[in-house]
């Protein structure tokens, strides 16, 4: 048997039970860290804010979330709602102008047994695809390979977020 090692990992399984607690959400913490490499917070605005995923699916793969803690679609303002939408939409743009990934995959992970990772507190995924990146490693090995550190891929989108302006 072959061995991947992915020892940065180790901190979210031993951590994950911990962030199903509100005092120790991963998303009610997050807006409040200053440190870049700590919190990997892009975006932040009136009423939610856009964080690069610390356990990427794909490189380039980004969470939107609103500030208060909410479980559902349903429980956002029109507020919030439309903070999310418009942080979604100014982070598929960057993501398209700094990695020129072929697509997306865009979704939220609704309750444990939908797969959310952290139930307690409404965020959405927007993953950046391109063309053959499920390749063996994924469909045979059962593992994801991630090609760039996340600093590095943190502040590509920063960069890209920044030429689109904050109008738009």
């Amino acid at each position: 048997m072959d061995t991947l090692w992915a020892s940065w990992r180790s901190t979210y399984v031993r951590t994950a039970d911990e962030l199903n607690e509100i005092s120790r959400c991963l998303f009610c913490r997050l807006p409040d860290v200053e440190a870049i490499e700590d919190s990997l917070v892009l975006e932040r605005g009136e009423g939610a804010f856009t964080v690069l995923n610390r356990f990427p699916y794909t490189t380039g793969h980004l969470m939107v979330s609103p500030y208060r803690h909410i479980a559902d679609l349903s429980e956002a303002t029109a507020v919030e709602a439309g903070e999310m939408w418009r942080l979604l939409v100014r982070a598929e743009r960057a993501v398209r102008a700094a990695m020129v990934p072929h697509g997306f995959n865009l979704g939220a992970n609704l309750g444990k047994v939908a797969g959310a990772g952290v139930p307690g507190h409404l965020h959405l995924h927007l993953v950046p695809r391109w063309e053959g990146d499920t390749n063996f490693m994924t469909a045979v090995g059962g593992t994801r390979v991630v090609p760039e550190d996340l600093m590095s891929t943190y502040e590509r989108i920063s960069s890209a977020l920044s030429e689109i302006g904050i109008d738009q």
